[in-house]
């Protein structure tokens, strides 16, 4: 039987922790830079499936990865596409003086990581939306 793709929680949980937190500490120390953190990690996580925060995140695991609950690599994706779009906005947008639209990406994106490490998780349910969305659509076209 073949495996299905996965990331073991914890490596996720850690990714969104970073997330929230270097949000939070944007707005707390005016340092716009640290959203480029997880900005990167992630852009390099969607282009080469290499996201450093996981890679350094797995030295610390106490189980095999397979031991632990699976997160889907594709939702995952999807998810970190959401948060790179978010976080890029809210960067640029800090750094350009657009203080208002900047809280309003970091605060969007920060809510969805936090909601997400409390276990519901906002961008796998716009994913599901979209596959059912196109799963009816397809019924319509057959």
């Amino acid at each position: 039987m073949a495996q299905i793709p996965s990331i073991p929680r914890p490596l996720v949980r850690t990714n969104q922790w970073t997330i929230f937190l270097s949000v939070v500490l944007t707005w707390i120390t005016g340092a716009e830079w640290l959203l480029a953190i997880p900005l990167v990690a992630n852009l390099m996580g969607i282009l080469f499936n290499y996201n450093p925060i996981m890679k350094i995140a797995r030295v610390f695991l106490i189980k095999e990865g397979e031991k632990y609950i699976p997160e889907d690599i594709t939702q995952q994706k999807f998810n970190a596409c959401i948060a790179v779009f978010c976080l890029a906005v809210g960067l640029i947008s800090f750094i350009a003086g657009w203080t208002i639209v900047g809280y309003v990406f970091t605060i969007m994106v920060a809510v969805a990581s936090f909601i997400a490490i409390l276990g519901f998780c906002v961008g796998c349910f716009i994913f599901f939306q979209i596959k059912q969305f196109q799963y009816r659509r397809s019924l319509r076209h057959s």
